[in-house]
């Protein structure tokens, strides 16, 4: 009988690193090579202030005079003759680049346009559009991405002209959110959302829409190959509707049931990639994706976590927001984002060493007043503060954390403990006899017993905890005693 050659615990991890490897290979030459197209018009173009122009010029500067010997004292003069840059720009652009590359692409080129208004034919005008035939030629690109909306027309006059794939920002969107979505849940919503886009753009996709053939007695040419699929998309639609509103219908239950046991929850908001999971893996101990990838996180996931008081409230971990965030996206995902709706507290997460930190919190915002809980309690919190060089002034009233350190943790806890109206914390002192050993236990695990001694049979503790569950032991209260609120005092 052969046996098979030994091979020890050393030799295999060598062999599963080896085949990671070529993994790893065989899936970046599988990576489509994408063109980027960036459009940027001048009634959409915000400028900076002179302040804040002045201090990005004087970095620009400073960063070239350590290259160039150039003193100190000339480089607020330098700085000063620079042209205002546009407020944005850069960071969209930057932003635009990382959602093609967690689409999966590699960039072969970035174009980029600037003009007064939109070409109605094409968006960016005959020129632009040979520019980017071209560059498709040179670099082989099977793949075109804009950085902006294209309606029906303009996709199929650019379509016409380049021989490869052409997509807009919504479509992109799209693709990154099927390919998060892991739940039942989370692909209908991606799929609803994709089937809402697609049907205003079917007309005009060449000779697949071409009418169905007919015969000799039959009613005519029959139906065409257009209205077929619109036909199907609408039925699927009216499908995945129903669908969702059962996963809705399931949730109302499961939340029902939450509120039965008065537990509040507080969810993270923000834009894409502010750290929202990795400061949610931190404070709960979950082991949710927490990725540089945008739009890691789709599913929402819940929590419980406990507070400095003991009390316990659920922490829900959202999809991240986006600058020019299609509204296809808030309507179809508005079971996954009711988390939102429901919650006591928002945590606004937000990523402190962005160039861009006031506008992303501006773009959260206009969803959040979007879905109507604008007006929610909300507390400011400051992410990624270990990225910070030292001496760097934050934001009054916010509260700066790390989720990646766990720095700053211990002020955001007790911060949303006084933040929690619902069930506020309170104090009370009881009398109880210890054969009640089962009411001393459940004070010692929801409320901290600040005070205690014993006389006889009975104990004497002074408790502070959520009011909710004093109340429920008020018949063990010191008579004259009542439960005092020691956050609104």
């Amino acid at each position: 009988m052969a046996h098979e050659p030994f091979v020890n615990a050393k030799d295999s991890r060598l062999v599963a690193a080896r085949e990671r490897t070529l993994l790893r290979e065989r899936q970046e030459s599988a990576r489509e090579r994408a063109v980027l197209v960036v459009v940027e018009f001048s009634r959409d173009r915000r400028k900076l202030t002179p302040a804040a122009a002045q201090a990005r010029a004087a970095a620009a500067v400073t960063e070239q005079a350590a290259g160039e010997g150039i003193d100190d004292a000339d480089v607020a003069k330098l700085a000063a003759k620079m042209p205002p840059r546009d407020v944005d720009f850069d960071a969209s652009l930057a932003e635009f680049q990382e959602l093609a590359r967690s689409a999966g692409a590699t960039i072969a080129a970035v174009l980029i346009q600037r003009r007064d208004k939109p070409d109605a034919a094409t968006l960016v005008g005959g020129g632009k559009l040979d520019e980017i035939v071209a560059t498709v030629a040179s670099t082989g690109a099977s793949l075109v991405l804009f950085d902006h909306d294209l309606t029906p027309s303009q996709a199929r006059n650019v379509e016409a002209r380049l021989p490869c794939t052409v997509i807009d920002r919504t479509q992109l969107i799209l693709d990154i959110f099927a390919r998060h979505a892991r739940t039942r849940e989370g692909m209908l919503q991606v799929e609803l959302a994709q089937l809402e886009y697609q049907l205003p753009r079917l007309a005009g996709k060449g000779k697949s829409m071409s009418n169905l053939g007919g015969g000799i007695g039959t009613r005519g040419p029959g139906e065409t190959k257009l209205e077929t699929d619109r036909r199907r998309i609408n039925a699927r639609l009216d499908r995945i509707r129903q669908q969702l509103e059962a996963v809705r219908r399931i949730r109302r239950q499961q939340r029902g049931r939450r509120e039965a046991v008065p537990v509040p929850t507080v969810a993270l908001v923000g834009y894409t990639n502010a750290g929202k999971s990795t400061l949610f893996n931190t404070l709960t101990g979950a082991e949710v994706l927490a990725s540089e990838r945008m739009f890691a996180t789709l599913d929402p996931k819940l929590r419980q976590l406990t507070l400095p008081s003991r009390r316990k409230v659920l922490l829900s971990d959202t999809v991240g927001f986006l600058r020019n965030l299609p509204h296809a996206l808030v309507t179809s995902f508005r079971a996954t984002l009711e988390e939102v709706e429901r919650a006591e507290l928002l945590l606004h997460v937000r990523d402190a060493a962005s160039p861009t930190l006031v506008e992303q919190k501006a773009q959260v915002e206009a969803v959040l007043s979007e879905l109507d809980v604008a007006q929610k309690p909300t507390l400011q919190v400051l992410n990624k503060i270990d990225l910070l060089s030292p001496g760097t002034v934050l934001e009054v009233g916010a509260i700066p954390v790390s989720g990646l350190t766990g720095a700053g943790l211990e002020e955001l806890l007790h911060a949303i403990d006084a933040a929690l109206t619902a069930d506020p914390l309170a104090e009370a002192r009881f009398r109880i006899p210890q054969a009640e050993g089962r009411v001393l236990s459940a004070l010692e695990r929801g409320a901290t017993l600040t005070r205690q001694h014993f006389d006889g049979n009975l104990v004497y503790v002074t408790a502070v905890g959520p009011a909710s569950l004093l109340d429920r032991y008020r018949r063990y209260q010191l008579r004259g005693e009542e439960v005092v609120d020691v956050v609104r005092g």
